[in-house]
């Protein structure tokens, strides 16, 4: 049997190397960025840019940002920096109480190239909201990106649990990207997890927030995840990915009306855009297995 854990790491160790010996060009920053000199545990330099639904932060000395964070609402009210309440800093890979807010320590391990918690608390006087959902997206150079990068985005409640909320991890070097209903802090990761155990996390993840709904709401949610469990226990991605594209027409359809869809600063149950985000990390982990297996 395959040793799949070891198997990621040295796939995600080649990678690392090969980045490391080829080298890459920033996009967002005139000078190749370096943690050199950087604390840890104490917040870094952050600039952020707003224009519509979009707020874009840069992270890190102004000469070399390190990252860039961008955020994009599907409608957002009152977005302003000082209304997103954003901050970022380096954090120490063997911080024994940070790994054991990760739901395996054992097998996810924070990058030393780029050991980054992003926090976003947007404060009560900044009005902020949103409905729907938004898109996080981090951009670095400081990661290398390789097909079937073990790299996934994990966002947690300010103090808690962290979980997988991937959407995507992209090209360039990488950009790691989720969807979220509510705000929290963001740390990307190399996951060496099996990816059925992932989504198994996940669905259950679902379960528990469909129980969360209106009475008249649960059972089609439920009866979905009950086809996406039946279809992955046959191999059958497309039936699954099809009822988990279901789950989200669904949530939005229902947005605003039978169920709640907005997020506000202080907090606010958004019922459509956690359902509609959770979906969209549950597909990305059904697409993975479809391509890379565990």
């Amino acid at each position: 049997m395959r040793n799949v854990p070891l198997l990621k790491w040295l796939l995600s160790a080649a990678v690392l190397l090969c980045a490391n010996a080829l080298g890459a060009a920033p996009a967002f920053a005139q000078a190749t960025p370096s943690l050199a000199g950087l604390p840890v545990n104490v917040d870094l330099p952050v600039s952020v840019s707003v224009s519509g639904n979009v707020a874009v932060a840069q992270i890190g000395p102004a000469s070399a940002p390190i990252a860039e964070v961008t955020l994009t609402f599907d409608d957002a009210s009152n977005l302003t920096a000082d209304s997103l309440g954003l901050s970022a800093r380096l954090v120490d890979v063997q911080d024994p109480q940070l790994l054991s807010r990760l739901p395996d320590p054992t097998l996810i391990r924070l990058d030393s190239s780029l050991p980054l918690l992003v926090t976003i608390q947007p404060p009560l006087s900044g009005g902020l909201n949103f409905r729907r959902t938004g898109r996080y997206e981090l951009h670095t150079h400081l990661l290398p990106y390789a097909v079937g990068s073990n790299y996934r985005v994990f966002k947690a409640p300010v103090g808690g649990a962290f979980r997988d909320t991937t959407e995507e991890i992209a090209q360039g070097s990488v950009r790691a990207r989720s969807r979220y209903g509510g705000f929290s802090q963001f740390l990307v990761a190399a996951d060496l997890r099996e990816t059925g155990k992932v989504i198994s996390g996940k669905i259950a993840w679902m379960r528990n927030r469909v129980a969360t709904l209106p009475a008249g709401e649960q059972p089609v949610f439920s009866s979905q995840l009950d086809t996406v469990e039946a279809a992955l226990a046959n191999g059958d991605y497309a039936t699954a990915l099809t009822a988990v594209d279901a789950i989200s027409s669904r949530a939005q359809a229902d947005a605003g009306t039978a169920l709640l869809d907005t997020w506000r600063a202080g907090g606010a149950d958004n019922q459509a855009g956690d359902l509609i985000a959770g979906a969209s990390t549950l597909k990305f982990s059904i697409a993975y297995l479809r391509d890379f297996g565990q």
